[in-house]
């Protein structure tokens, strides 16, 4: 059975983008993004919202800039079986399955059907599934960042949560995993 684990990079006031939709992973370090290649070579999938989905459409196509690590990042994720939350879109890129309507039911389904980890990846839809108590991890990756505004990490889901453990991923960046209490 898949074990559904929300993980982004969050700025240490909690926001996962600022007003202007500038992403907190923007520009991380080499290690650091060594960390998130050694992470999703180790997942089944990924769930996207579709914001997120759309930011990541980035790695569908190779580019003449990229060193050896962008291309082996987008090697991994191409490969990985992504599934789209989305009301608007009506088509999505390859290896991704788009799901609408009774979301909680094909999540579900989803994870019974699939062994390993399954990531979860966009605020909005982490804060529905959270609020359905599907999340079972929360993988924060806490940037030096302080936005002051913008798009909280857990949008409208105030899970009460417990820290399992920590890592200092390189000089600025500190991996934190919470589970949902009791």
């Amino acid at each position: 059975m898949g074990k559904l684990i929300l993980g982004m990079n969050v700025s240490i006031d909690g926001y996962v983008d600022d007003l202007a939709g500038n992403l907190v992973m923007s520009a991380p370090s080499q290690k650091h993004f060594e960390y998130w290649i050694e992470t999703i070579r180790n997942h089944a999938g990924a769930v996207y919202g579709r914001r997120m989905y759309e930011v990541m459409r980035y790695w569908d196509d190779d580019r003449a800039e990229w060193d050896a690590s962008l291309r082996q990042f987008a090697t991994l994720w191409r490969k990985l079986p992504k599934w789209v939350v989305s009301r608007t879109l009506s088509r999505v890129g390859p290896n991704a399955t788009l799901i609408s309507g009774d979301i909680e039911t094909q999540i579900r389904e989803i994870a019974a059907r699939t062994e390993g980890i399954l990531s979860v990846s966009g605020p909005e839809l982490a804060g529905l599934m959270t609020g359905l108590g599907l999340i079972e991890e929360y993988h924060l990756h806490v940037r030096p960042f302080v936005l002051g505004k913008g798009k909280p990490f857990f949008h409208e889901a105030r899970p009460p949560l417990q820290l399992v453990s920590s890592t200092l991923i390189d000089d600025d960046t500190v991996h934190m995993i919470y589970v949902p209490r009791g």
